[in-house]
């Protein structure tokens, strides 16, 4: 049977800390509280009752509200006049606030920054929405290519996109540059495709990807760059490999790729098949080639007298081979106990 006006207001009243006084109002006001309940039931009466019956409900809600409000203040002045009438030591030591510490991921990033920055690298910065252009077009992916497939990504209005890699860091960055060469820069930064999420891939990741843009660059130019950068960050004893590939943006494009941080390349790990390279020895890492002549042109510089080498891979994959993570969905879980690891 339902309770009184009266009644509702002595519970209200009876509660003696703050959260007593959660207890009384979810029990009232919750999802299943006894009032939700009987306002939930007005729509079982007949019609010429729920009026009635809806208006003294909401008559009693108001009230019910009124007074946990006024109870609640209430207690919060008792409880803070109890606070100022106990005693304070100032001799006792202080709690000290828990200190949390960066991301996995980022200290991945910067590691890799500090690693280019002592080559003599920029960082260079760029907006995570861009044009069509500065992310596909000046790439030599026009609307039609195929390519256009392998970086699906989330189209906005008036032709912009969330870029699908930081590239288009790399065009601006020429653009505002080409009278200024050479040209040695990373970019790091977040971008978006539209991808499934599995073990190795999500719809949203960092990218860090270098240019250098000079006379004379090679592909050994290249190889160098990569190897001392993945010595620095796995280990002296990592070697690195190039497989060909295609991306139209470079020409030769290449896979890189770095023997096993846990077999050191053996494919082996305690006389068992690694789990981490799956007995192949080597880490696939990401993309790099020789800066496509028409990527150059398409900034307006002279690829007669130019060239250049890029790279690009995900800090969350360096991060999960260094880390021994077999999932790099976990980086952006809310699981502070995962991440208090690192």
């Amino acid at each position: 049977m339902a309770m009184s006006q009266t009644e509702y207001v002595a519970r209200i009243k009876a509660a003696k800390t703050l959260a007593e006084l959660e207890a009384v109002r979810v029990e009232l006001l919750g999802r299943q509280g006894e009032l939700t309940k009987e306002l939930k039931s007005i729509g079982s009466l007949p019609a010429d009752e729920r009026a009635g019956k809806g208006a003294s409900l909401n008559a009693l809600r108001t009230v019910i509200e009124q007074g946990l409000t006024e109870r609640q203040r209430a207690l919060a002045v008792s409880a803070a006049k109890d606070e100022l009438s106990t005693p304070l030591d100032v001799t006792a030591p202080g709690v000290i606030p828990p200190l949390g510490h960066r991301h996995p991921v980022s200290m991945v990033l910067d590691e890799l920054v500090e690693l280019f920055w002592q080559m003599g690298y920029q960082v260079a910065d760029g907006p995570e929405v861009e044009t069509e252009w500065h992310i596909f077009e000046a790439l030599n992916i026009p609307a039609d290519h195929p390519a256009r497939d392998m970086q699906d990504t989330f189209y906005l209005e008036n032709g912009l996109v969330p870029r699908t890699h930081t590239s288009g860091i790399q065009i601006r960055h020429m653009l505002e540059n080409r009278d200024n060469l050479p040209i040695r820069i990373v970019a790091p930064g977040k971008v978006y495709r539209n991808e499934d999420e599995d073990s190795r891939h999500s719809w949203s990741f960092y990218q860090i990807e270098g240019l250098v843009v000079d006379e004379g660059i090679s592909l050994g130019d290249l190889k160098g760059t990569l190897e001392i950068m993945l010595r620095g960050l796995l280990g002296e004893e990592t070697k690195i490999r190039l497989r060909s590939n295609y991306f139209p943006y470079t020409e030769p494009s290449v896979e890189m790729d770095a023997t096993c941080v846990v077999c050191g390349g053996s494919g082996q790990f305690e006389a068992k098949t690694c789990h981490l390279c799956g007995g192949t020895g080597w880490l696939e890492l990401g993309g790099a080639g020789m800066v496509h002549p028409q990527v150059l042109r398409n900034v307006g510089i002279d690829p007669e007298r130019y060239s250049g080498f890029a790279f690009g891979f995900g800090p969350e994959r360096i991060a999960a081979i260094k880390y021994g993570v077999d999932d790099v969905r976990e980086f952006w879980r809310p699981d502070f106990k995962f991440l208090e690891q690192f």
